[in-house]
This record gives structure tokens, sequence and C-alpha cells, in this order.
């Protein structure tokens, strides 16, 4: 590997505080068990150097809605169910200055520039999943997924601004390789049942030696 996952690699100004409420993590929660029996999430000795990889965020309940979101904590992935403290709000994302803002009762995952830069590239975000997997990411030129540039590291301005660049090209809901972060993707969309669909589905596709997703299978952006 050439960068490990797990590593906080922003400037973070951290304010301890209570956890996000419990009725905004149900969903997240789900689909963390979910993508943990799927091994796309997770914690193993025997896969980046034993660090846990993977991390789900969602839009906070803002009104009217803002950038603010609520990831799961850095290094978490071991736990097989998290609570609300294991659960932090980011509550400014700068990536230009490599900077996140957040506050609750645990850091935020390494991956947080990357999450606040989708929802501040899109407002119809509402969801992103941070996952990886081996089998897409290897898959990736046959599935026709974009890719961000194997040069910019994870939690770098340099991915956040590959993410910007690729966000509008990657279907709806999309999803996109990170090519300079081992097996890493990140999906995103409205709702965590359709990213998720999307997630099983493109790797499925990896699975079986598919071409490209059909396209009528995507909703496309208007």
């Amino acid at each position: 590997m050439t960068s490990r996952e797990g590593v906080i690699k922003f400037d973070l100004a951290f304010r301890p505080g209570p956890a996000p409420d419990a009725a905004m993590l149900a969903e997240l929660e789900a689909w963390r068990r979910i993508f943990r029996r799927l091994g796309l999430l997770g914690q193993d000795p025997a896969r980046y150097d034993g660090l846990g990889f993977g991390n789900l965020s969602r839009r906070a309940a803002t009104v009217p809605p803002t950038g603010e979101f609520i990831i799961s904590g850095t290094q978490t992935g071991a736990l097989d169910r998290l609570t609300p403290a294991h659960y932090v709000a980011v509550t400014a994302c700068d990536p230009l200055h490599n900077r996140i803002e957040a506050n609750g009762a645990i850091h935020p995952s390494s991956e947080a520039l990357s999450h606040g830069v989708l929802y501040q590239a899109d407002p119809r975000i509402d969801w992103v999943m941070h996952l990886h997997s081996p089998e897409i990411f290897a898959a990736r030129t046959r599935l026709g997924l974009p890719v961000t540039d194997p040069e910019a590291p994870y939690g770098s301005p340099a991915m956040a601004a590959e993410i910007s660049r690729l966000c509008p090209a990657a279907g709806w809901p999309g999803l996109l390789v990170m090519g300079g972060h081992e097996d890493g993707i990140l999906a995103f969309g409205a709702t965590a049942a359709a990213i998720g669909a999307l997630v099983v589905r493109t790797l499925a596709a990896a699975l079986a030696g598919a071409p490209a997703i059909p396209e009528e299978m995507l909703v496309k952006k208007n």
C-alpha cells in the first residue's frame, strides 16, 4: 500500500460534545452491518496493515440543508455494531485548506474530507458510503467506472479535487473508484437503499466478469 487506511491527514478542529441522535443513525447502522458481512467494511489483520477500513455518512437534518453531516468515527471497523457515541457530526469542511471541524465523542473517519466534498458538490446527495472492494477496484476499467488520479492520495486536497471533478460523471446514484487508495470506492446519492443496491449490483458485475452496467439500469442525473 502507498497510504494507510485510518490515518487522519487533515487539520482537525475537534470539540467534545454529545453524540448524534440515535434516530438519525438507524439506517446508517443497518447498511454498515450489511457491508461488514460482505467484507466491504471492517477490520482484517490480513488487509491494509490490519487497520479498519470503510465508513458511512449521511447529511445532517438541518433546515435549510447545509454541508454538515454525520459520519462513523475513526477506527471503528472492528466493531460489529456501533452506538451513537461512535458517530460524530462534521460541522465544516474546507478541502482547499485540508481542514475539518467536528464535534462529538469521537474523532471523525480519516475519509471525512472525501465525504464533505461530495455533500458540497451536489445538494441532492444525502448519503455517502466509502467502502473497500478488491473485486470492483480490479474491474474498474472493464466496468467503465470513473477513477480518481492514482497520484492523489486519500484524505488529501488532491483527492478532494478529483472527487469533485468526477462527481458529475459518476451517474445517479453515483459510484467512483479512488485510484490512489487501494480498493477504495465511493458511492453516493439521495437514499441509502439506492446506493446500497448500486454497490451490490456493481460487485456482482465485477464478480461475474460482466461488462459495464447497462445504461438502462442506472438512473441518470437530469
